[in-house]
């Protein structure tokens, strides 16, 4: 089943064409991931999908009975109202049932009429067809694993972070047919994007989604739809599938290009030469040589950024932190004094929760915060390179070169040569028509990418990176990957980007929220199995420890009760039990047919009425024969 369809589909502003004739469905059940360099249209393409935008040419048909869902990048909420109230205004097919079965509960009681009845049972059908008994349910679940505790908070008094996770938690909670989500990921921690993936695995579910996050992306989705020099490529598979089969697209079309190349300069030579007396022959060739001129131009593959930007020379004198700690009135941060020597080209990943202070660990590295006890000490040849989620703070109305030429003419290299603020532009894929565009023109991701730029040109030899995934696209995030790999100063990563993470770190400070950093030796991953273990192996212990519990005791009571004498019952009582043994399962056979009968007769209002009389009157006598019973056993 069809539920959407993108035909022809172009957009372009002014000059700079995003798409171009790009078509792609998505079905029930399917689970699409969209992926492109920043600036290629993948934000353009969902405003277009949510009525925000409209396309140039082509068109875009939902199918007409369901539900869509959009989680965009910026969110626009009343941000007088509460989180509750939020929830309480959602208009979706749930609380259209809630209310109508509410209502049609209450004139059910004042009224015994046909119609009231027929409006009951379409209530019940609506109910039951719209799976809305458990919407409460569904509720309370999202919003404790996204850690929104307090409903009664006003929207404009939260942080960015929390707006993002009370966007999500709307998103879901309408249980839309069709879920369209914008970077999913940002601002979450690990534990929520684990949960997220195995919530949108749900087969039922169909979604099209952006995401740089290539562990999520792999979990939850089965196929990759690119968008790359205008066009629109499809890979089904997983993302190792879709970057072989990229790679192989690229070799294959370059090949192509070689070869159309060699023929145009042949070509281009008769051209020139060829009288102008034309035959039906030389015409025909003309026209081919048009044909092979535009294939010889057309743009290759995208060269991966080049970071070779020089680093500042590093003692052997680090960062040493000394018995530090750090709290706050109403939250304590690090309560268990830490100590830590960092040395030269280690890399380290530091993650936990929102909320436990990695952000204040990373301004106490740096000196910008102090810490109540303790001391830290910085190296004389330490610079540090900071890249915080809040991104640059740039002046909108300056063009992308003027902000780069601000801070340096030119930026010496690692090998010893030095490039222009414009060469170092290009090497970071900013064309010269995008260095002479103003900043505000910038898509998000690319300004990320220029942010990244102008940390990098400082020439640091720490660099502290604060969620540096947060909207790069996935050409940069591999460049980024492999300069950090090849960097030979010291590295410290928060980031909730487990791929990003596993690949880099040598081990991991973990932050559980309890007051202490642990110093684990290795990856995320590793970390994540070596819990697992733990807590199964308690969870074994536990298991073995009640078992021999179970059997100690189940030993004392055996002894208790063959050492104690049995009460004999007197005959009358001995009768007494006989019967309650006998009533009480046949009470109960009789409560289960009745609730049965009611079940099948929601249409009939006096049935109804007579079988809940019923149903009243058996439960009372079986809960009166039940604790007589109960108190005959206790007299044995």
């Amino acid at each position: 089943m069809n539920l959407l369809s993108i035909n022809n589909l172009s957009k372009a502003y002014g000059t700079k064409v995003l798409f171009k004739n790009i078509s792609f469905g998505i079905n029930y059940g399917e689970k699409v991931a969209l992926v492109a360099k920043n600036g290629s249209g993948k934000s353009t393409l969902f405003k277009i999908l949510k009525g925000k935008e409209i396309a140039d040419e082509g068109e875009v048909v939902f199918r007409r009975d369901i539900t869509v869902g959009f989680l965009d990048q910026d969110f626009v909420f009343n941000e007088e109202l509460t989180i509750q109230q939020l929830i309480d205004t959602a208009d979706n097919k749930f609380v259209k049932s809630i209310r109508e079965y509410d209502a049609a509960i209450k004139e059910s009681e004042t009224s015994s009429s046909d119609k009231s009845a027929d409006r009951l049972e379409e209530a019940l059908n609506q109910m039951n067809l719209n799976d809305a008994w458990d919407y409460e349910k569904n509720i309370v679940e999202i919003l404790t694993r996204l850690e929104i505790k307090n409903t009664s908070q006003v929207i404009k008094t939260l942080s960015g972070g929390q707006k993002k996770r009370v966007a999500l938690a709307l998103t879901l909670i309408n249980k839309p047919n069709l879920i369209i989500m914008d970077e999913p990921t940002n601002h979450l921690d690990i534990d929520m994007i684990e949960w997220l993936e195995n919530y949108l695995q749900d087969g039922s579910l169909s979604i099209l989604l952006v995401t740089h996050d290539r562990y999520f992306l792999d979990e939850v989705c089965e196929k990759i739809i690119e968008i790359d020099n205008h066009e629109l490529y499809e890979y089904t598979g997983n993302f190792d599938y879709y970057i072989e089969k990229k790679a192989e697209r690229e070799q294959i079309k370059s090949a192509e290009i070689d070869k159309a190349q060699n023929l145009y300069r042949r070509e281009v030579v008769w051209v020139r030469k060829m009288p102008k007396a034309r035959t039906v022959k030389s015409k025909s060739r003309v026209d081919a040589f048009y044909e092979i001129e535009k294939r010889a131009k057309q743009k290759r593959a995208e060269k991966r950024i080049e970071l070779t930007v020089k680093m500042q020379r590093m003692g052997s004198k680090v960062v040493e932190l000394h018995k530090i700690t750090k709290s706050y009135p109403n939250k304590n941060i690090l309560t268990e004094p830490f100590t830590y020597t960092f040395i030269p080209g280690e890399k380290i990943g530091l993650v936990g929760k929102n909320g436990v202070g990695k952000t204040t660990l990373l301004n106490i590295i740096q000196g910008k915060e102090e810490v109540d006890t303790g001391k830290v000490q910085l190296g004389d040849t330490i610079v540090f390179g900071y890249y915080s989620q809040g991104g640059l703070k740039i002046n909108n109305d300056k063009r992308v070169l003027e902000i780069v030429r601000d801070i340096a003419e030119h930026i010496p290299l690692a090998n010893g040569a030095s490039l222009s603020a414009s060469q170092l532009l290009t090497r970071f894929n900013f064309p010269p028509n995008v260095q002479h565009s103003f900043a505000h023109t910038l898509s998000g991701g690319e300004k990320r990418r220029l942010y990244l730029l102008t940390v990098l040109m400082k020439n640091p030899n720490f660099l502290i990176l604060d969620e540096p995934t947060n909207d790069l696209d996935i050409l940069t995030l591999q460049t980024l990957e492999d300069f950090l790999e090849e960097f030979k100063g010291c590295v410290l990563i928060v980031s909730h980007d487990r791929y990003f993470i596993d690949r880099l770190v040598d081990h991991t400070f973990v932050m559980e929220g309890n007051g202490e950093i642990k110093d684990f030796p290795g990856n995320y991953t590793e970390y994540r199995n070596w819990k697992s273990e733990k807590k199964d192996q308690k969870e074994d212990g536990e298991r073995e420890r009640k078992i021999v519990e179970e059997k100690v005791e189940t030993k004392a009571v055996e002894k208790v009760v063959s050492e104690t004498p049995a009460k004999k019952l007197s005959y009358k009582v001995q009768r007494e039990l006989e019967e309650l043994e006998k009533e009480i399962p046949a009470l109960e056979e009789k409560k289960k047919k009745l609730e049965h009968d009611l079940s099948t007769s929601v249409s009939d209002y006096d049935k109804v009425k007579e079988l809940s009389a019923q149903i009243k009157q058996v439960s009372d006598s079986l809960e009166v024969k039940s604790m007589r019973w109960m108190e005959i056993q206790e007299e044995m």
